[in-house]
């Protein structure tokens, strides 16, 4: 069981920047995939970003990549997502979630996640 808690959000003007936070219970942080994930009132959820257990591969959605950067932390078992030169379109609540079947094929999709947070609103003004 895996319990994650985000934090970070808040408002900010559009081209600054915030920090997301995804804290996770549990010792075997580091053998999940963590993914960022979020959803716009009146819209589906998207994927945002997505890192494997090492590390070492990091994946993002397009509208996203060169703004946004996602690393992880599996000593503080904490995911982060460094977002800047925020967008209005960037506004939405953000989620963290964690999976242990993940692969290259599936890491954008939120239904082979396993666990998720409750979520932390992100509010970009223009």
């Amino acid at each position: 069981q895996v319990q994650l808690v985000e934090s970070g959000g808040g408002l900010v003007q559009a081209g600054g920047s915030l920090r997301l936070s995804c804290a996770a219970s549990g010792r075997t942080f580091s053998s999940y995939t963590m993914g960022w994930f979020r959803q716009a009132p009146g819209k589906e959820r998207e994927f945002v970003a997505g890192i494997y257990s090492s590390g070492g591969s990091t994946y993002y959605a397009d509208s996203v990549k060169g703004r946004f950067t996602i690393s992880r932390d599996n000593v503080k078992n904490t995911v982060y997502l460094q977002m800047k030169s925020l967008k209005p379109e960037d506004t939405a609540v953000y989620y963290c979630a964690a999976g242990q079947r993940i692969t290259i094929l599936t890491i954008r999709f939120g239904l082979k996640y396993d666990y998720w947070g409750q979520g932390t609103q992100v509010t970009v003004s223009s």
